[in-house]
This record gives structure tokens, C-alpha cells and sequence, in this order.
């Protein structure tokens, strides 16, 4: 096995387990009272500085990892990454949530729910694939924002990155799952009667959208496979067919097992806390019930380690850019992993659990999960329509504009299904406005940036159906999830101005003092001659 390798510039390696003020709070600002008085006086000019300010590729891969201290190691595969797609992803969504969506929103069309919340899941997979291979760190979709939308942008992400995997992995464990049941889905349909499937849509269409934004939770996680590039021996060709892989075949098996469990009960009939081992009772399968509560026990095990495991690589990374304490971006010398970030998830995690119950977890994580996967693809379209120094400003505002006009034509479209579902008359508006934003991007603005590697077909089509079905899911919440995030939301941006806004700030402009500092170095060295 590989050596984790040293990234930090020190001489003489430190201590991991060491516990100072200096470990938590190096930065400028945080030095004293005074100091801190100094940075709150300048809040607003700091918020306009970092408000503009984005990374850039080199400075993700090589200069944050530095911050670790240590590198992590390079021992993962395709194989190893398909499976921990599953470990990640097949967890309490498909075994409580279908039960719950099914008895409340959807009745037998909860199936048509997974396959569209399948479809919104792979849409974004797309983009996260193009941009795990042309950014292979841990940080994900954290640091693929502070590249192309900026440091504010990214913090946002990263206080809903924080939020969905202390939340989901909460919500993993508050929760009963089970691998060991999918074993017996041939035994289900064994069972199965097709009468049950009527009606079909007994709350028509609306239900089917309303229980898919609900279900998106249990496509969950498949983000955690991108945070792993650094530790895969070869991203270029491993997170392609980790990712894809794992979530075609997680797709077709949710819909099978909404669609087993559909057939083995009248939706009436749902128990919508344990609709599985319910169901197998109803059949004559009392047995199964046992084989759930032990399996169960099990799968709870698996998701939450391997949820951990992933999450934990998003909180080193924004360790790394000091919107969070630097402590946690530790990686230790001899295993090569983020201890102390994995122990911030689970003592979170557990905290949470605790209080909470699965209903208000899933509604607030689904929110969270589609808010991210919404910047995603909008990301996207930036990296590929825009690039600093080259690209004309005309076209950068053009891009800006189309932008303007798809994200504001989805959020109509949703506005539209909210308040009328049976109606169409907003649809005739909308629709043709994605449309024309879509088309805009395509035909008058070229591309600026080729993927080197792999990278998402139909560009701007498929970013931009991606953004539309994320926000048309969205829209779909009830209420009370928007309630939650916002006072989350609320919380977080007190947190940056109070922290985090001075963290980063001070961070980044340490780092434009050193880059100051080598080049006036190589000036001097190169006059002066050898």
C-alpha cells in the first residue's frame, strides 16, 4: 500500500493530535480582541472582496491540499467506487420514505416518482462527473463552485454541504434500513397482485411530483463518490464509471422495489413507518419481519459508515479554504484520512438524530440536496461559456443574461405547478422561455473550455434540463421544508460574517503575500543571475 506522502511545507512534521488556539483559529483576525474589532470594521469591503473573488483549478488540486498537512491515500478502483455508490446511496429513503410517499402523495405511481427523481439524480451525476475528473479533490462540489462561481457562492454550498451531511447522515441513522430485504424482492413479487395498481394515480399528477421531490432523498449521496478523487488511483477513468454505474443500477432497482412493494399492498394499506416488513406480514411472511429488524441493524451500520467516510472529505476541503476551523482539515500521517473531520460528522450526526424525527429530516435534506444540485449545472455552464482573461465581456454578459432567463423560467414553471397544477395557460410562457435561454447559450455564445477527459454530452441541454427539474422539484416541497432551510440559511450567513467572511479573507490574502513573496524572489534570483 501507498504511503500518504507529504504536501505541507514544514521542515519538521507536527504533532497530529494537538489541540491549540493556533489550530483553530490561525488567521490575522482572530489573534485578539483588537485584532477582531479591526475585521468586523471592515465586514462590508471584505464581503465585496470575497463576494468576486474565485479559485482556480491549480490552487484546488495542489496549493488548499497543502493545508492537510499530509496526502491521503491513492488505493481506490472502479470496482471500489461502484460499491461505495450503494453504500452511499441505498439507505433509509428507499425503505421509509417509499412506504410514507406512497400512503400520502403517490399511491402505485410512487414508482413514477423514483423514475423522476431518477432522472433529475442522473442529470446531475452528469455534472459532477465532468467536473470530479477535471478536479480530482476532495472537496466536491465545494470546490468546483469557488473555481467557477466564487468564494461566496461556495461557502453558501458549503454551510448546505455541511447541513446535508450531518442532516443526512442523521436521518440515516434515525431511521430503520436494510440491505439483507432487497434479497427478497423476487419473493415479493412472488406476491404480487396487479389489482392493487388501481388506481393508478389516485392523487394525480401533483402527487407524483410532490413525492419524487421527497424521494430525491434516497438518491442521495451519490456525491460522496467525487469526493474521493483523491484517494482513486486513476480519476479520469474510475469516477466516470463509479458514478455512472453505480446510479444507473440503483435507478432501475428503486423502481423495482416502489414497484414490488405497490403491487404486495393496497397503497391505502402502506404502513408508512415500516411499509416492507408490514407488507410481507400481509402476505403471510411473518418471518420476513425478523429477517428486516436484522438486516436492518446491518444496513444502518454500512450507510451511516460509508456516509461518513464520504462527508467527511467535503469537511476537510472546506477546512482547507478556512470556512471552517483549519483543525479539521488534518489528514493523519499514518492512515492517510481526515480523523478529525470524520469525528466532527458522527458527534454532529448522532446529536441530531437524537432530537429529530425522519419526516422533518427528509423534507430539510431534500431542500439542501436539490439547492446544491441546482448550482451544479450552473456551474457548469460557466466553465464551459467563460474563462478569465479571454473571454470577451459581452459574451460574459450574454451568459449572465441566458442564465438570468433559464433559472427564472424554471422557478416560473414550479411557481406554476405549485399554484395550478391543472392548468396550462403559465406553461405556454415558461416553457418557451427555457427554451429561448437554452438556445441562446447554444447558438450565440461559443464555448470557451473543452473538457480534457470526459465530459457531459449536449451542452447547454443537459446542465439546463438538470437545473429545470431541480428547481421544478423544489418547487414541489411543502412550505415547511422552505421554513426550516431558511432559518438554517439565516444561521449560516451570520456564521460568515462573523467567522468565516474573516477566515477566508485573511486566508486568502496570506496566500496572494506568499505567491508576492516567490516572485519577487525569482525576480531578484533571475537578475542577479546564478
Amino acid at each position: 500500500m501507498s504511503s500518504p506522502g507529504k504536501v505541507s511545507d514544514d521542515a519538521h512534521p507536527r504533532n497530529y493530535w494537538r489541540w491549540s488556539k493556533q489550530d483553530f483559529f490561525p488567521e490575522e483576525s482572530f489573534q485578539n480582541c483588537r485584532t477582531y474589532r479591526s475585521a468586523l470594521s471592515q465586514t462590508y469591503l471584505r464581503f465585496k472582496d470575497r463576494l468576486i473573488s474565485r479559485s482556480n483549478d491549480a490552487e484546488e488540486i495542489e496549493e488548499l491540499r497543502k493545508q492537510s498537512e499530509n496526502d491521503m491515500k491513492r488505493c481506490l478502483t472502479w470496482w471500489d467506487l461502484t460499491w461505495f455508490g450503494f453504500g452511499s446511496v441505498i439507505g433509509t429513503g428507499i425503505f421509509v420514505l417509499t412506504g410514507q410517499e406512497a400512503h400520502d402523495h403517490a399511491g402505485p405511481a410512487i414508482v413514477l416518482s423514483y423514475v423522476a427523481s431518477g432522472v433529475s439524480a442522473m442529470l446531475s451525476v452528469f455534472c459532477y462527473t465532468e467536473f470530479a475528473v477535471e478536479i480530482p479533490v476532495a472537496g466536491g462540489s465545494f470546490a468546483y463552485l469557488r473555481i467557477e462561481l466564487g468564494d461566496f457562492a461556495a461557502f453558501i454550498t458549503a454551510g448546505n454541504l455541511l447541513l446535508e451531511s450531518i442532516v443526512g447522515t442523521a436521518a440515516v441513522a434515525r431511521g430503520w434500513t436494510s440491505y439483507f430485504t432487497s434479497l427478497l424482492n423476487l419473493r415479493r413479487f412472488a406476491h404480487a397482485k396487479t389489482s392493487n395498481l388501481t388506481p393508478f394515480l389516485p392523487y394525480g399528477a401533483k402527487g407524483i411530483f410532490q413525492a419524487a421531490a421527497i424521494v430525491y432523498f434516497a438518491y442521495g449521496g451519490f456525491d460522496n463518490i467525487a469526493t474521493m478523487a483523491e484517494e482513486t488511483k486513476n480519476p479520469s477513468r474510475d469516477i466516470p464509471l463509479g458514478l455512472l454505474g453505480s446510479m444507473s443500477i440503483i435507478t432501475v432497482i428503486y423502481c423495482l422495489m416502489a414497484l414490488a412493494l405497490a403491487m404486495m399492498q393496497k397503497y391505502t394499506d402502506i404502513d408508512r413507518e415500516a411499509p416492507y416488513s408490514i407488507a410481507f406480514q400481509s402476505v403471510g411472511m411473518k418471518w420476513a419481519k425478523y429477517l428486516v429488524a436484522l438486516g436492518a441493524l446491518k444496513g444502518m451500520t454500512t450507510v451511516l459508515l460509508v456516509g461518513a467516510l464520504g462527508q467527511a472529505r467535503y469537511v476537510t476541503h472546506i477546512a482547507r479554504a478556512h470556512m471552517i476551523p483549519p483543525w479539521f482539515a488534518l489528514v493523519h500521517p499514518q492512515t492517510g484520512t481526515p480523523i478529525n473531520a470524520t469525528l466532527l460528522i458522527t458527534i454532529s450526526s448522532a446529536c441530531i438524530a437524537f432530537f429529530s424525527s425522519l419526516d422533518v429530516l427528509a423534507g430539510l435534506l431534500s431542500v439542501s440536496t436539490l439547492f446544491i444540485f441546482t448550482m451544479m449545472p450552473v456551474a457548469l455552464l460557466v466553465r464551459r461559456y467563460y474563462v478569465r482573461e479571454i473571454t470577451p465581456r459581452i459574451n460574459l454578459l450574454k451568459l449572465v443574461v441566458f442564465l438570468l432567463i433559464i433559472i427564472a423560467s424554471s422557478m416560473a414553471t414550479a411557481a406554476c405547478w405549485g399554484l395550478n397544477p391543472d392548468g396550462w395557460l403559465g406553461y405556454t410562457i415558461t416553457i418557451p422561455l427555457w427554451l429561448l435561454g437554452t438556445a441562446g447559450l447554444s447558438m450565440f455564445l461559443p464555448q470557451q473550455r473543452t473538457p480534457k477527459v470526459w465530459g457531459v454530452p449536449l451542452v447547454p441541454w443537459l446542465p439546463s434540463l438538470s437545473i429545470a427539474t431541480n428547481i421544478f422539484l423544489m418547487g414541489s416541497l411543502g412550505s415547511e421544508s422552505f421554513t426550516r432551510f431558511g432559518i438554517c440559511s439565516f444561521v449560516m450567513l451570520v456564521y460568515y460574517v462573523f467567522f468565516g467572511l474573516h477566515a477566508t479573507y485573511d486566508m486568502a490574502h496570506q496566500q496572494d503575500k506568499m505567491k508576492s513573496l516567490k516572485a519577487d524572489a525569482n525576480n531578484i534570483k533571475q537578475t542577479t543571475g546564478p
